[in-house]
């Protein structure tokens, strides 16, 4: 069996090195010159299944507890698990209550465990909830490690074009994201907003999550002394720069996590629209020429691994069944 896959993002790169490692012959299509130029590129590489909890659909929890692993696998070296550290202000005590409550695989954590787990923020801040067993990875990198590893399986990739190559019996995988939408009943595009912080005044071994009744912010490392920052979520498929009000959103409650950060240098900026269902759980979907991993939102870099191997188990099935036929 040969599969073409559309998109060389998150959700096609993980589809392709998934079919491949099943033994099917796999193509990439991929309209941009290179490997992850899309909302992927501007992911925050959180591995944050219980966290997600909070929003999200149970299914969501379940089927990213095995992201980390699966990211580990693929890509050795890529994943950094020292957990998820989630934070208020004393005004904001009841975020931070209602958070608990609608989560689970937490501890809390008083000021003395904040300050073993984040010197810089120990004493700023005097209790929280520490996802112990949370993770996070360089998206970049590891796309960049996906790519590899397909190659590595005999995946063939073909930049800069969006026709398909020609063989009418392949099967075709649209992991395209955005540019799904209009095709695929029910998408809908959300934007992300994101920036990348360098400073030498603080310095954090994990992601961080602040909540705020109106601008909850996350930090996550992303090596040396930057730290990529992230949160708004905006319905429009516009994936223009970053807006005045996001910008300032975001380096306000920067400042609120660590004034230090009011010194930090901006070294980049970036939007990216993230495709959605109505209700934000993303899916392997039948299409008339074959399947689609859609809806991803944001939990691409979590749910590609699931929705992956959920992919290759289908196809291997419809081969097996097609090979016995014609025996």
């Amino acid at each position: 069996m040969s599969v073409v896959v559309r998109g060389a993002g998150v959700a096609g790169l993980a589809a392709a090195l998934e079919l491949a490692r099943h033994g099917l012959h796999v193509t990439v299509v991929e309209r941009r010159p290179a490997i992850g130029l899309g909302a992927s590129h501007w992911a925050g590489g959180m591995l944050a299944p219980f966290c997600e909890g909070e929003v999200a659909d149970p299914s969501v929890v379940e089927r990213g507890r095995t992201a980390a692993a699966w990211w580990e696998a693929a890509v050795p070296g890529s994943v950094t698990q020292r957990g998820t550290l989630v934070l208020s202000h004393p005004r904001d005590r009841a975020d931070l209550a209602r958070f608990a409550a609608r989560t689970t695989g937490h501890r809390r954590v008083e000021a003395a465990a904040i300050a073993a787990l984040e010197p810089d923020l120990g004493h700023r801040f005097d209790t929280g909830l520490f996802f112990e067993t949370e993770a996070h990875l360089d998206p970049r990198k590891a796309l960049q490690g996906l790519h590899d590893a397909a190659l590595r399986q005999g995946v063939r990739f073909l930049f800069g074009q969006e026709a398909l190559p020609g063989g009418k019996d392949e099967v075709v995988v649209d992991c395209r994201g955005p540019d799904a939408i209009g095709g695929i009943a029910g998408l809908r595009g959300v934007r992300g907003e994101m920036l990348i912080l360098e400073t030498r005044d603080i310095t954090l071994s994990r992601p961080v999550r602040l909540l705020h009744p109106r601008h909850p912010l996350y930090l996550v490392p992303r090596g040396g002394s930057r730290l990529m920052v992230g949160a708004t979520m905006i319905e429009t498929e516009d994936a223009g720069p970053v807006s005045v009000r996001s910008m300032m959103e975001l380096l306000n409650a920067a400042y609120a996590l660590h004034p230090a950060l009011a010194e930090a240098r901006i070294v980049e900026t970036g939007t990216g629209v993230r495709p959605a269902f109505p209700d934000n759980v993303p899916r392997l979907v039948e299409t008339a020429e074959g399947f689609a991993l859609a809806g991803m939102y944001r939990h691409g870099f979590l749910l590609a691994p699931a929705l992956a191997l959920e992919l290759a188990a289908r196809l291997t099935a419809s081969r097996m069944t097609t090979e016995r036929k014609t025996a």
